[in-house]
């Protein structure tokens, strides 16, 4: 099955079920988070299109906004934990042996940038899970890194969301 299928099969059950659009929508973008998942689970797209799905139709914007926020949230709050737990020992998998740029990258970028750089890191598609990842290897101060998390998961969310809900909401509304 393509990544269009999948797309597309994702936002019809989403238009067909849409009471269970925020879980939906929820997990997607928590596992989106979850350090390493992220290149495996790419649901940018398909919150472009659930924003797009809820301005052409009746759909509740604020119940699934909350879940890709909080998904969002949850998620780099797991990767900052794995981070904070396995420290070191994630240079070891062979993973991280093959592309030791990331985890480079990703350091590298929260140093220069701090909190500012977990804000910025959740739209940088690369390493979107990694820096919460790097964040908690590196002991960054935990509310220091829960406020950016926190903030960008909104802003996050709703730059998704909200250009198709509110553009074709009033095309079709």
């Amino acid at each position: 099955m393509s990544f269009h299928e999948i797309v597309s099969a994702v936002l019809e059950f989403v238009r067909e079920h849409e009471a269970w659009a925020p879980v939906i929508v929820f997990v997607l973008a928590f596992l989106e988070s979850i350090v390493g998942l992220s290149l495996a689970v790419p649901s940018t797209p398909l919150f472009v299109g659930v924003g797009a799905l809820i301005g052409a139709s009746n759909i509740a914007f604020w119940p699934i906004f909350a879940g890709v926020a909080l998904g969002g949230f949850l998620g780099d709050w797991v990767s900052f934990w794995l981070g904070f737990k396995l420290k070191d020992k994630v240079l070891d998998w062979k993973a991280v042996r093959e592309r030791p740029q990331i985890i480079e990258r990703s350091q590298a970028f929260v140093k220069k940038w701090g909190a500012a750089g977990v804000f910025i890191g959740r739209f940088i598609s690369p390493i979107r899970s990694f820096v919460p990842f790097v964040a908690g290897m590196f002991q960054m101060s935990f509310w220091l890194f829960q406020f950016a998390n926190a903030t960008s998961a909104i802003v996050w969310a709703y730059i998704l969301l909200a250009p198709g809900a509110t553009f074709l909401r009033g095309y079709f509304g």
